[in-house]
């Protein structure tokens, strides 16, 4: 009963959704090894024992049946050793990952398409081995080549595998590849949603006086609670050019709903629209997903670097800010994107619910500023990957970088600093302040750091910054 609920789960799920929900389990890549081990052991069958291939081979490669159920025997007890092995090394990289950096972070390393392989391989070469030792007899007379040399072969398969798996994990377990991995994965999941979009936005203003009244509208509320996975945003507008209706989403993706919150309005243009098929173009789960969601990939980094300030881990939190700074780049291009879509026709169908850089800034940065408590050493990279930002981005965000520098370093309230911190920090600023056009504001956040140093050479070089 539960694994027929578990398999009809999937069915339910969008293409999607279904797709990204495999990747992340451990049983579906081996599922379709241990089917390749069936065929290549009934391969070997046909080749010993229909075809008789030792026939046309030399004679000192092959081996009677009761030689080579001793050697099927030993292989078969160290292919499953070696899986054991596997299956430790998994479970203590899994434990390391949940304690010192982040549980999210399980599913990038068991999603990970090497890590499958590899229990693929040790599963697919147990079982292929284990089918091969059923059919082998005792007799001494019997002549058998195909069988004991694929076997040896997929023994030698199985080490080799095991030696890439230790190195495979002991450099994904290193902070610049976790960090980078998460980064990419990011990327991935925005490239995704930019190329998705991309056909249904338009270089067309849209006046938002002529939009329709928000009382005319009609709203389709959840039917359950849990957190907004994905829209299916081509079928949406389709079925809205249809009705020849207008939508618009009242919740993010990725944001948790209660049962009965507004997720979506609709309003008619004279023909009557059945609500339930909006609905059923749109995903709700018990969990937060990658598939759509941005700021998923930002509150892992942001996890991440605050369990290293947890654990005294300055080269995980700098190397995690850089990288958090490099996705929020990527994020910054993708915000200026227009909230409206358009069928091909050029009608407004879909209104998204767009948070701006500000908001997208705050959730990378303004929680590990938290938990830094104040040090110096965290808020220096901070501002500094700020600056760097401003160098990289567009003017539009140029407001938003400094109004951040500017709340992070009113935050050192009641708080000294050494020199060389003080002067790093207000190297940064004067940087920020000169690309964003806030000289005036430098001079006052100047003082107001200054104040927190009694050295006389500090208030100099502060003041010819």
């Amino acid at each position: 009963m539960g694994l027929f609920y578990y398999i009809k789960k999937y069915f339910k799920m969008s293409r999607r959704q279904r797709k990204s929900e495999l990747k992340s389990t451990l049983w579906f890549m081996p599922f379709w090894y241990i089917v390749g081990a069936v065929g290549l052991s009934a391969f070997t069958y046909y080749m010993d024992y229909v075809v008789d291939v030792g026939l046309y081979l030399p004679a000192a490669i092959g081996f009677s049946g009761q030689t080579l159920q001793v050697l099927l025997s030993a292989l078969v007890g160290g292919v499953l050793t070696l899986s054991a092995f596997t299956i430790n090394s998994l479970l203590v990289a899994l434990t390391t990952f949940s304690g010192q950096f982040s549980s999210k972070m399980l599913v990038n390393f068991v999603s990970d398409r090497a890590t499958q392989h590899v229990l693929g391989i040790f599963n697919g070469s147990f079982i292929y081995v284990l089918l091969n030792f059923l059919y082998v007899t005792h007799e001494e007379e019997e002549y058998i080549v195909a069988t004991p040399v694929l076997s040896i072969l997929t023994a030698i398969t199985a080490a080799v595998t095991f030696i890439y798996f230790i190195n495979h994990t002991t450099t994904w377990m290193q902070v610049h590849n976790i960090s980078f991995n998460m980064n990419a994965k990011s990327k991935e999941v925005q490239a995704s949603l930019e190329k998705e979009l991309k056909p249904y936005h338009l270089e067309k203003k849209v006046d938002v006086s002529t939009l329709p009244a928000e009382e005319e509208g009609k709203v389709i509320s959840t039917r359950q609670s849990g957190y907004f996975q994905v829209a299916d945003f081509s079928r949406l507008i389709k079925l809205a050019k249809n009705d020849d209706s207008l939508l618009r989403f009242d919740v993010r993706i990725g944001e948790f709903v209660l049962e009965g919150t507004p997720i979506l309005t609709y309003w008619e243009r004279g023909q009557t629209v059945d609500p339930d098929r909006y609905f059923k173009s749109i995903e709700i789960g018990v969990k937060q997903t990658e598939i759509q969601d941005l700021e998923y990939g930002l509150n892992k980094l942001a996890e991440v670097a605050i369990k290293a300030l947890g654990h005294n881990d300055p080269l995980t939190v700098t190397n995690t800010i850089h990288q958090i700074a490099d996705l929020l780049k990527s994020i910054g291009q993708s915000t200026n994107f227009s909230p409206y879509l358009f069928d091909n026709e050029k009608e407004l169908r879909l209104i998204l619910n767009q948070k701006n850089f500000r908001y997208y800034l705050h959730k990378g940065f303004a929680s590990i500023r938290e938990y830094a408590n104040q040090n110096s050493t965290v808020m220096t990279e901070l501002l500094t990957m700020i600056s760097l930002l401003s160098k990289t981005m567009d003017e539009e965000v140029h407001e938003d970088l400094w109004e951040f520098a500017r709340q992070t370093i009113l935050g050192f309230d009641n708080y000294s600093l050494y020199e060389n911190d003080c002067l790093y920090i207000l190297e940064q600023l004067s940087e920020l302040s000169k690309r964003t056009g806030h000289q005036q504001d430098y001079l006052f956040l100047l003082e107001y750091m200054l104040k927190r140093v009694s050295s006389k050479s500090a208030t100099e070089e502060g003041a010819s910054l």
